[in-house]
């Protein structure tokens, strides 16, 4: 029989999935310090600390495995002594929490993706209402981001969202300006608005798509210098979002809209409310309105039904669309989604080979738009120095997912977190490097 471990009691979280988590795991990370708890985000292997909450994702197959590694990888830790308690929480933790308790029953406790409060008080912390906003960042200092709803309303039939986050739910504009303010008064310059549908944002409370309202008032934030978008939907886009993104320059010329397919027949089961007429004249109108933005989207491939017939649509549209950032994935069949009643009948290694020619036409654009930007200048934010490079990204660029800016620093001398004017001076398919301008 395993002791427990002498150590003070100290709480790790660990994030895995989306944007949306690393927001839900700093909600719940400031709440525990606010509750006086010694607590870490996803702290180095030999200072673990003994209770562990892991944050988890459940949205296609790849993500539920790594979280199900994760959490036998913690249980076996707690079987050790090495822990003493493994608590999760999150997606796969909403979607599957009668199978998780079945099948891994050492886990001490479940909680799904509304139980903040049931979670905080099983670690000994008590929710604070007054804290609503305030949270312990977990990324590089200049740029957080800034949730403006949850959950989804729309009906995409391949789509385990709503399962698990229900329906969507706005925030106030007052309560997200505020928590902006709070980000910017600890450096942050950057705010990366995210929601499963930003254009949905203010239905629910104003009756009106009510983004452009929303961005009005955060761009009057002190302090905040860029405020990006992630995750629109192509269908009943709010146009005047774009009217005010070519006029105010804290809004980058950056827009993360997911597209999926294009083939008609496709875009009907998914049903995605959009046609290949449509989403194709409104990404003309994003360019016409707001010339030299950048649009990143993503597709999926392998989707029941999806002939050789509908990927040649989709790869020719690709290569006519020359999108500035593309992501390709393999559909995942997932249960209790409309799709899920469909025959999932692409097998898995030509939904593998058919991501891997849609992103090889995407490295080919990638490289030519890229090799453009030599000799040109950016001003770019500086994440981080690693290696013998600081790394920035442009306004077109977002963390994580996009291209990124290489200045050797043994040449040269950035502050992280500052922005510098950079001068493009050679460039690959998916990073550019550069050297400074100096004033």
């Amino acid at each position: 029989m395993r002791t427990k471990t002498l150590k003070k009691n100290k709480i790790n979280v660990i994030t895995l999935g989306c944007s949306k988590n690393v927001y839900d795991s700093e909600v719940l990370m400031g709440q525990l310090k606010a509750s006086g708890k010694e607590v870490q985000h996803e702290a180095p292997k030999n200072d673990e600390g003994n209770i562990i909450v892991i944050n988890t994702c459940g949205f296609i197959n790849n993500a539920k495995e790594e979280s199900i590694n994760t959490i036998l990888e913690y249980v076996d830790k707690k079987e050790q002594g090495i822990v003493d308690k493994v608590f999760v929480t999150g997606c796969l933790s909403e979607r599957y929490r009668p199978d998780l308790e079945k099948e891994i029953p050492d886990v001490d406790r479940y909680f799904g993706t509304t139980e903040l409060p049931l979670l905080l008080k099983a670690l000994g912390a008590d929710y604070k209402h007054e804290l609503l906003g305030e949270r312990l960042t977990t990324t590089p200092k200049n740029f957080a981001y800034l949730k403006i709803a949850e959950g989804c309303d729309r009906p995409c039939s391949f789509c385990a969202i709503p399962l698990m986050r229900g329906k969507h739910i706005s925030q106030p504009i007052e309560k997200l300006v505020k928590e902006a303010e709070g980000l910017a008064a600890k450096g942050v310059k950057e705010l990366i608005l995210i929601a499963q549908d930003l254009t949905y944002y203010g239905l629910d409370l104003y009756k009106k798509r009510n983004l452009a309202e929303l961005l009005e008032n955060l761009v009057k934030v002190e302090g905040i210098e860029w405020i990006r978008l992630h995750y629109a939907f192509p269908s009943g886009f709010p146009m005047d979002v774009l009217d005010l993104m070519k006029r105010e320059p804290k809004i980058c010329n950056y827009i993360d809209i997911p597209l999926q397919h294009i083939s008609d027949n496709i875009l009907k089961s998914m049903r995605r409310g959009t046609t290949y007429e449509k989403t194709t004249r409104l990404l003309k109108d994003f360019r016409e309105a707001v010339p030299g933005m950048a649009i990143r989207t993503t597709l999926i491939v392998g989707y029941p039904g999806e002939t050789e017939e509908d990927f040649q649509i989709l790869k020719n549209w690709v290569e006519e669309m020359r999108f500035e950032r593309l992501g390709c994935f393999a559909y995942s069949h997932e249960e209790n989604t409309h799709a899920y009643t469909l025959e999932d009948n692409v097998p898995e290694e030509v939904k593998q080979q058919r991501a891997a020619e849609i992103m090889d036409i995407q490295a080919q654009i990638s490289w030519d738009l890229n090799q453009e930007k030599i000799g040109q200048t950016f001003r770019c934010i500086i994440d981080r120095k690693e290696g013998g490079y600081f790394i920035g990204r442009t306004e077109f660029d977002s963390p994580d997912v996009d291209n990124e800016v290489l200045i050797d620093a043994t040449q040269y001398y950035l502050k992280t977190g500052d922005f510098a004017t950079i001068k493009i001076i050679d460039a690959t398919e998916f990073d550019l490097y550069g050297e400074p301008v100096q004033a």
